[in-house]
């Protein structure tokens, strides 16, 4: 049969839907027309997909639709690409793509061919068998298949020689009206255009429910698995062998493919006209495809940073296909292990949630240590705070704080913690900043009058400075710089020029006295030689022999020496000095002489002589009658008696001695 020429736009067409049979072996459908939703996201692989079929009438169609399935017209390279060891399912070619009951003209030159293993929309119903109508394929109410629809986009995109060479997992090459096909050798089992594609079971009685999207075929190239295997991330494959197929799925009389599963049997779809074995195998690359998606999901889990959020999301539409799954394998066992991969995932999350408080206990502790610190700042007595290195701790708590939040990604605060911590660190900020501001201007204030104070004061020294009044100048100066001292201290470079100019008024003043000085420095120094002159002379009456004579030469000595006027600062103290010693001594020799001389001194002397010397007579007396008497005790009291009187006289007698000297 002919097909008119269509373009990718024309994909808001009439559409014929199939209701659901009474049974597996009615040949009546009832159509049902309805408009398929033309969607911007409308590709031309989705528009080859939703293309009607034929009847296969020549060989050239069925060698076409080899061609489709594996691109290269032989069996071998087209079992090869399918990438399974069981009979491969029916190909599908540009023209031939099953649909959900859209009709739609064929597509033109550029449209891309449908997947060779485009899977069947899930909840459309059985296909009668027995007829040459076109089997409904797997998708929702747009008219393509997941599968299909990323087949169809990956051959647009990346074209059909790659289409070709990945065969079967990439997508199916493009097909080109009026191209003479060779035929295709080999007793390969391929469905032509007519043959009947497989049917899922529907999910009730008339118009069927929209299912969900099917995994697509294993292998099927996909920009996220495309994505991942760039990342390095591990490719999933699914190896289902046929025996698995047939132990929980059968093929019935009329081509209705049933699934045992733990609740009994039930219908997933039907696949007339072809060996059992092909239709169980189809069904069971579905089931394979579900695998696949569990263990990307389980590879995907044993990545210690794989988002958690992302994994639930994944396993949830693997869960969902599971649930109402049109495929045949262990479907118990599957769903026994999504649960348990869900279980490693809440695990998971509670591991990250853990992790995650931790985290955020840790950046809380740091961010409460910031404004805690910059709160002490803000209460610190003005008085003792060291203003600068203050208010550069305070930017670097400020600069902390915002690293602190770059680097906080899923541990930040909860907003309104994290808005109160801020609030606090700009509160104890301001409080800092006014009292800043307010002690800067208390001191500007200060500097303001301690200027005042020390102007006043250059004033007066200004006006001594002129002054030749030596001494009461000099004291005046002296009581400046006292008060100068006592002063408060003006800002430093104003306090700087203002001890300039004070020092400046007192230089004048003792510049002029240090030059009255200098002419006085010649006179005290002729007078300094008068009086080393006059020490030598007084330093000559030493030791002193007659002290009369040695105090009346000192005496003129020093008349003449008062006479000689002053001398040098300098030295003042030594001539002095020198001069005193002369005096010390003549007085020490005259005191010497007047207590030798002392004619009462001589006399008390002489009367204790006589006592002492009558004393020691008595006790010798004393001593013989004791040892006469034999009176041990009265003996030696009178021996300590006489011993200590004796002592007495010798002093005594060396004091007569001076005196007589």
């Amino acid at each position: 049969m002919s097909e008119p020429a269509g373009r990718p736009e024309d994909e808001a067409t009439t559409a014929t839907e199939p209701t659901e049979p009474t049974g597996p072996g009615t040949t009546e459908e009832e159509p049902v027309t309805t408009t398929a939703d033309a969607t911007p996201d409308a590709t031309p692989g989705d528009d080859a997909a939703a293309a009607p079929t034929e009847p296969a009438t020549t060989p050239a169609e069925v060698d076409a639709a080899a061609a489709a399935d594996g691109g290269t017209g032989s069996p071998e390279a087209a079992e090869a690409a399918a990438g399974h060891d069981t009979p491969a399912a029916p190909t599908e070619d540009a023209s031939a793509a099953p649909t959900e009951g859209v009709t739609a003209p064929s597509a033109g030159p550029t449209d891309e061919a449908a997947t060779a293993d485009a899977a069947p929309a899930d909840g459309v119903a059985d296909a009668p068998a027995g007829t040459d109508a076109a089997p409904t394929a797997d998708g929702t109410a747009d008219g393509t298949t997941e599968g299909a629809t990323e087949g169809a986009t990956e051959g647009a995109t990346e074209g059909a020689t790659e289409g070709a060479t990945e065969g079967a997992t990439e997508g199916a090459t493009a097909a080109t009206p009026g191209t003479a096909p060779r035929p295709a050798p080999g007793p390969r089992p391929t469905p032509g255009r007519g043959a009947p594609r497989p049917t899922p079971a529907s999910t009730g009685p008339g118009r069927p429910a929209p299912g969900p999207r099917g995994p697509g075929r294993p292998g099927a190239a996909r920009p996220g698995r495309r994505r991942d295997e760039e990342q390095g991330a591990p490719a999933v494959t699914a190896e289902h062998a046929p025996e698995d197929t047939a132990r929980w799925g059968r093929v019935d009389a009329d081509g209705v493919v049933h699934v045992t599963t733990p609740d009994g049997e039930r219908v997933v779809g039907s696949y007339p006209d072809v060996p059992a074995d092909q239709a169980l195998a189809y069904f069971g690359r579905r089931f394979a495809d579900l695998v696949a998606q569990a263990d990307l999901v389980e590879q995907r889990l044993a990545v210690p940073d794989a988002p958690v959020g992302e994994l639930r999301s994944a396993l949830a539409k693997v869960g969902r296909a599971v649930t109402d799954a049109t495929a045949v394998g262990d479907l118990a066992a599957l769903g026994a292990r999504v649960e348990e991969l869900g279980q490693r995932v809440t695990q998971r999350e509670r591991e990250a949630n853990i992790a995650r408080e931790e985290a955020r206990t840790e950046v809380r502790a740091r961010r409460v240590a910031l404004v805690e610190e910059a709160e002490a700042l803000g209460e610190a007595d003005p008085a003792g705070v060291q203003w600068k290195s203050s208010g550069e701790r305070l930017r670097a708590i400020f600069e902390e704080w915002r690293e602190q939040q770059r680097a906080a990604g899923t541990a930040r605060l909860p907003k309104g913690e994290e808005d109160e911590l801020w609030r606090r660190l700009k509160h104890a900020r301001n409080r800092f900043e006014r009292h800043r501001r307010h002690h800067f201007a208390e001191l500007d204030s200060r500097h303001g009058e301690a200027k005042a104070v020390k102007e006043g004061l250059i004033a007066e020294a200004e006006a001594l400075s002129s002054s030749r009044e030596w001494g009461p100048t000099s004291t005046a100066y002296r009581q400046l710089m006292d008060r100068w001292k006592a002063a408060p201290r003006a800002a430093r470079k104003d306090d700087d020029a203002l001890w300039t100019r004070f020092r400046a008024a007192q230089d004048v003043f003792f510049a002029a006295r240090d030059e009255k000085d200098a002419e006085q420095d010649g006179a005290e120094r002729e007078n300094l030689v008068v009086k080393e002159a006059l020490l030598v002379e007084a330093e000559a009456l030493l030791p002193v022999k007659d002290p009369r004579a040695a105090t009346a030469s000192l005496r003129d000595i020093q008349d003449r020496w008062e006479a000689a006027g002053r001398v040098p600062r300098a030295d003042l103290g030594r001539v002095e000095k020198r001069l005193r010693d002369v005096e010390q001594a003549i007085r020490d020799a005259d005191s010497e002489r007047w207590r030798r001389t002392n004619p009462e001194g001589r006399a008390r002397t002489d009367s204790a002589l006589g006592q002492l010397q009558s004393s020691i007579t008595a006790l010798e007396g004393e001593l013989e009658q004791a040892r006469a008497g034999g009176d041990q005790r009265a003996v030696r009291r009178a021996e300590e008696a006489l011993e200590a009187r004796r002592a007495w006289l010798e002093q005594v007698q060396r004091a007569a001695a001076d005196f007589g000297g």
